[in-house]
């Protein structure tokens, strides 16, 4: 049976890196393995969904430096770390930012898996989440000047009536502008509207 999933694997220790690929791959994952963290920046395609399994003390590049990196990269795989032994600041700091969980060795295949498993999962609601945002912008990108408005008075929560008077047109008007953005963005009710207004942050995008 296949995983429906991939997994990065970053660690300098080739007998550990040969030991969890068999592993993990015996139960149906996708595994790239890297021997540092420069080889997997070289190298690695972004997929979804992912998880990057990271040693966090390599000689070239630490498992925190390439976390930074990735986070400047807008690469926002979930990283699961794997260590020998760590000084607590670094699991700290790893957790902080952003890092799923933290083995260390030799941990057993059981914890490995169920981690595993969560980030995964985590990544492809992540993935999910980014599509209904790509979507939705789309949508809103299809709105008049004059819909937007409309739009971002009705996320507001204002009637009918109060946007005629804040755009200065009549009732019979706002209700027809109103009717095209919510075909237009896919929303059966103002609340839909407002989740997706809010979710996709397209505040950002209304210029006033």
């Amino acid at each position: 049976m296949t995983q429906a999933g991939h997994i990065y694997l970053i660690d300098d220790d080739e007998s550990m890196r040969t030991s969890l690929c068999r592993m993990l791959r015996e139960v149906g994952y996708i595994v790239e393995d890297f021997s540092s963290a420069f080889t997997f920046l070289e190298h690695s395609l972004p997929v979804s969904p992912a998880v990057i399994l990271l040693d966090m003390q390599m000689p070239d590049m630490t498992g925190l430096d390439l976390q930074e990196k990735l986070l400047q990269l807008g690469r926002k795989t979930p990283i699961v770390f794997i260590s020998g032994q760590s000084h607590p600041h670094q699991i700290v700091k790893s957790l902080k930012k952003g890092a799923i969980d933290f083995l260390f060795k030799p941990f057993n295949l059981e914890d490995l898996l169920k981690t595993v498993a969560e980030a995964l999962e985590l990544d492809r609601r992540q993935l999910m989440r980014i599509s209904k945002e790509v979507e939705t912008k789309k949508c809103y990108a299809m709105l008049t000047p004059r819909e937007k408005e409309v739009c971002f008075w009705l996320v507001k929560g204002l009637l009918n009536k109060d946007i005629a008077v804040k755009l200065g047109t009549t009732d019979a008007t706002i209700k027809v502008h109103k009717a095209r953005v919510m075909e237009k963005m896919h929303a059966e009710s103002v609340q839909t509207l407002v989740v997706k207004y809010l979710e996709s942050e397209l505040e950002n995008l209304q210029n006033h």
